[in-house]
């Protein structure tokens, strides 16, 4: 089959578009989803961010649930290899512990996707459980950055990062444990939400109870492409252990007005870190951009004790991650983890989080206590945090001080090197804050690197609605109009 439309004419259109021209009968859902598999085709040998193609789902998009009356109707979506499940498809979470492993049931959020309209066809690359920074073990695959091939997605959502930046697909889901959303959506060039805490349901294997800082989301190139998705994606499952809300006013709409003149902190400098140079300089200049929208701009540092809340992610982290692989390994029969089947520093994190006690968690939660009520009076008197999303520039491919393949014999000396250039992001999740990385800046090498703006918990609307007055602003030109050297056009 010949494509529905040439590249270019793909590349101009977001989600919200295809679905348009789905409805008026001009493509069909199948057509557009065999033009995705064709992008795959054509760039995935150099990018590795698609595992697998559901060329059931290709063919029949209507195989498999998904509703062609949803707001989507019918637009191509990928499935990172993490969080929701699919009935009888495989999840191997970037482990080759995982190797075979098949989903029994849909997940809620599964459900709501595809009730969105979304036609689930593929899964994406990530870092074996999510752990690390990104999906680059050579036993597994390498997913490499559209926009050099010699630096890394960073992740964990790194094969929908890598798809979406290469123009392969307008939107694709992602998770957010620490920054895995914003991060890679800011080494990419893409747009990536991670929502209030009570915005997306876990169920029914998860909730917000046991997975307190975990948020999920999707990949983007445009504003109302997340805020369609937030509106019509999000929602609770009976039994949920904490309320999930909705806003009085969809974000679609909200998206259409500009906000009114916000008080936007900015800072560079979190505890031990600061941005480099260069990072610090693009930082100035967004500063002075939102300044010209109108918006009121000061250099402040949040008063809290930002050292603390590394420590309190660390320590959610080690803890999660070894439930994670302990809960594998039983069912499983094993009593430790396989060195030649687990990365070397995951074994490391379970070692380390295997005995701990209740009062290290009561702990943890102190922390996070302390640290969100700080936060909140803070915001009592600004409305936006603006950061970058990372402290330094994007990785090259084989950086293992940032991977679970190093061998740094040291769990918390591996967390630091984390924390040192992924400075600004893990307070969302700590606190249940909306955060946004929005494509606006770029390194010295040309790379992109993404804005990073905070809210009150429950404001993601105001996050959405400042990101759709930038674009508004840019003529919709993300990135600077620029586009990946490993892109659609080009092949």
């Amino acid at each position: 089959m010949g494509l529905a439309m040439n590249w270019n004419e793909w590349s101009k259109l977001d989600a919200m578009g295809l679905a348009e021209l789905v409805r008026k009968g001009e493509i069909t859902p199948q057509e557009v989803a065999s033009q995705v598999a064709k992008g795959v085709k054509e760039l995935n040998p150099q990018i590795g961010a698609v595992i697998e193609i559901f060329d059931d789902v290709v063919d029949a998009p209507l195989s498999d649930g998904m509703n062609p009356d949803g707001v989507f109707a019918g637009v191509p979506f990928f499935m990172k290899d993490l969080g929701p499940t699919l009935k009888g498809r495989l999840q191997e979470r970037g482990s080759l512990l995982m190797e075979g492993n098949r989903s029994a049931a849909d997940s809620f959020l599964t459900k709501q996707i595809r009730q969105a309209g979304l036609n689930i066809i593929g899964r994406t690359t990530t870092p074996e459980f999510g752990l690390c920074s990104s999906a680059e073990n050579p036993k597994v695959y390498i997913t490499r950055n559209p926009w050099d091939l010699d630096y890394t997605t960073c992740g964990s959502s790194a094969g929908t990062a890598a798809s979406v930046a290469a123009g392969i697909i307008p939107i694709s889901h992602a998770t957010d444990g620490g920054g895995s959303i914003r991060i890679p959506a800011g080494v990419n060039g893409n747009i990536g939400l991670k929502p209030s805490r009570g915005v997306f349901s876990g169920a029914p294997n998860s909730s917000d109870l046991m997975n307190v800082v975990s948020a999920q989301g999707c990949h983007t190139r445009t504003i109302r492409d997340t805020a369609a998705f937030v509106d019509h994606c999000r929602g609770g499952a009976p039994g949920e252990f904490m309320p999930y809300w909705t806003p009085q006013e969809p974000y679609s709409e909200v998206i259409k007005r500009d906000p009114k003149k916000l008080r936007i902190a900015v800072s560079h400098e979190w505890g031990d870190y600061k941005a480099t140079p260069h990072i610090v300089s693009e930082l100035k200049k967004t500063a002075d951009y939102l300044e010209g929208l109108g918006h009121y701009v000061e250099w402040v540092v949040p008063d809290l004790d930002l050292h603390a809340s590394y420590e309190a992610q660390t320590a959610s982290y080690i803890m999660k991650f070894s439930q994670t692989i302990s809960d594998i390994l039983e069912k499983k029969n094993m009593e430790h983890p396989p060195a030649d089947l687990i990365e070397s520093m995951c074994i490391r994190v379970w070692e380390e989080g295997r005995f701990a006690f209740y009062t290290d968690r009561v702990k943890m939660e102190t922390m996070f206590n302390e640290i969100s009520r700080k936060m909140a009076a803070f915001f009592e008197d600004w409305d936006i945090v603006l950061t970058p999303t990372m402290a330094k520039p994007t990785p090259l491919i084989g950086a293992t001080e940032y991977l679970t393949i190093s061998d740094n014999p040291s769990v918390y000396d591996w967390f630091e090197n984390l924390w040192s250039i992924f400075s600004y992001t893990p307070i969302a999740n700590i606190c249940g804050l909306p955060g946004i990385s929005l494509p606006m800046a770029e390194l010295e090498n040309g790379l992109p690197l993404g804005m990073h703006m905070l809210a009150p918990q429950g404001e993601d609307g105001l996050l959405l609605q400042l990101g759709a007055q930038i674009e508004r602003e840019l003529n919709g030109n993300w990135n600077h109009g620029r586009k990946p050297a490993n892109y659609v056009t080009n092949i």
